[in-house]
Formats: C-alpha cells, sequence, structure tokens
C-alpha cells in the first residue's frame, strides 16, 4: 500500500499550519499518511500537478479555490451549491470536491450561542460559502464591501447588501471580517467611523486571519467586545478535511485532540 501523500495547493502557501496540523494527526492516530506544502503557480495545472505528484487528497487555498472547483468530477452538494472546493479526494482516478471551510466556519461561530445576526464585512470566497451556510442554519446575513460589483451575486441570491457608501447600519450580534485587511498591513475592513458604528452593539467579533491580532480585533477589544480569530475555523476545517482524507474512521474529538497541538507549538 505505502504511505498516503497529502498536501496543500495554495500561492503563498509557506505559512500554512495545514502540513503540521495534519500530520500530527497522522502520527497520533497510527495512519499512514504524509502532508505536505506545494506552491502551485497556475490555477489550471492543479488536476495534472495532483496527479503527477501521486496524491491521495489536498486541501486548496487562495487563489485556486474556483479552479479546484472546476478540476472535480464529483462535487458535494454543499460544494456545488457554494461553487468552491477547498478539499480534494481521489478515488480510482476521479476527484471528489468537498468545502470544508462553511461547516468549520459554522461550527466556530455556533461556539458563541444565541446569535441570530451577522454582517460580513468583505464579499470574497469564503464570504460567499459560509454566507449560504449560515442562511441555511437560520442566521440573517447582511454583506458589506467596498465595491459594489462583488455584491451583486449576493443580492441575486437574496442576501442584504450594502456598500460603504450606501450602508444603514443596524444592529448585529456578531461583525465579521471576511477580508485580507490586516493580515500583512495595519488596514481596517471598512471606514473606522463605520466601525464605531456596528461594533459597540455586537455580541462579540471575529476575523477569519489567524495567528495575529489584527486591527479589527484590536478595534474590538477596544470596545470590550469578546473575540475569535480565524484558529477555530483553521481547525475545523482541517479536522472535516481529515475525516475526509482518512474516509471517516476516526471522530471528531479524536483528530481535534492531535490536531489542535499545532496551535500551541
Amino acid at each position: 500500500m505505502g504511505t498516503d501523500l497529502f498536501a496543500i495547493f495554495g500561492n503563498p502557501v509557506s505559512h500554512s499550519k495545514s502540513p503540521l496540523m495534519h500530520n500530527l494527526a497522522f502520527k497520533g492516530l497510527g495512519y499512514d499518511g504524509c502532508y505536505n506544502r506545494y506552491r502551485l503557480e497556475d490555477g489550471s495545472k492543479l488536476k495534472e500537478t495532483f496527479f503527477a505528484l501521486k496524491l491521495k487528497g489536498i486541501n486548496i487555498t487562495v487563489p485556486h479555490k474556483e479552479h479546484a472547483y472546476a478540476a472535480c468530477d464529483e462535487l458535494d452538494p454543499f460544494a456545488k451549491k457554494v461553487g468552491a472546493v477547498n478539499t480534494i479526494i481521489e478515488k480510482e482516478r476521479k476527484l471528489y470536491g468537498y468545502n470544508t471551510d462553511a461547516p468549520g466556519f459554522l461550527k466556530t461561530i455556533s461556539e458563541f450561542g444565541d446569535v441570530k445576526t451577522v454582517l460580513f464585512l468583505g464579499a470574497g470566497g469564503t464570504a460567499q460559502s459560509t454566507s449560504a451556510i449560515l442562511r441555511d442554519e437560520g442566521y440573517d446575513v447582511t454583506i458589506l464591501n467596498r465595491s459594489a460589483g462583488r455584491l451583486e451575486k449576493f443580492a441575486q441570491n437574496g442576501f442584504t447588501t450594502a456598500t460603504f457608501e450606501t450602508f444603514i447600519p443596524e444592529t448585529y450580534d456578531l461583525v465579521i471580517n471576511m477580508t485580507s485587511a490586516g493580515l500583512e498591513d495595519d488596514d481596517l475592513p471598512a471606514p473606522e467611523a463605520l466601525l464605531n458604528t456596528v461594533i459597540p452593539p455586537a455580541q462579540a467579533c471575529v476575523d477569519v486571519i489567524y495567528g495575529k491580532k489584527t486591527p479589527f480585533l484590536k478595534l474590538a477589544q477596544s470596545h470590550g467586545k469578546p473575540t475569535k480569530d480565524g484558529s477555530d475555523m483553521l481547525l475545523y476545517q482541517g479536522i472535516i478535511a481529515f475525516e475526509h482524507f482518512t474516509e471517516h474512521r476516526y471522530t471528531f474529538d479524536a483528530i481535534k485532540s492531535y490536531m489542535q497541538k499545532a496551535f500551541i507549538l
């Protein structure tokens, strides 16, 4: 049989915690697997690269999630619905695509308790998949974005949308930064005056960026709000991906007990 090989495809990919998370779980659970990172320059070569590297499964990060979707022979119903894939496994030379970002995200925010209304700052791929699953679970999601173009798809799907210019603030239980603002810079995801109207009445604030206290989270904490970065989301989507990789032979909690060590090391 030999060792099952897995990887994360992205560009950039050197910062990814996924190899550490998955390899800790393989070792801890006694599964003969090895997980590496691979910087994929051209997303259109995803499928041929997958087979050339003799992989059994991959995770996909920015900017290749749409290419990943196109590369699949079969799509999980939820991945098909949201049009984005971040986990692929190979079965009998066919590629099967899944989206584990959104269920991982759902588990993260369910830990805040009684949340009904959510404000997304940003309208990229992560917002696309998570808005759909949140609505299915009964949350009321509003999408706020700098420019109108990216909002069209959300508006067509019945979401409340606004640009910074057209936004009329309401009260939101949760305010979530879905942009990369603060990842490589000191930018906020929206004008500070706008954030200072929506953060004070909120129950909590979340940033999808992990491992860094972003300007957005600092602002939320200055208002005394509970905050979460993207670490739980990364952990939970990784556990769900690992379940697919290993054909569901381990429980969520068993995988978590090893994977969460990646955030302590």
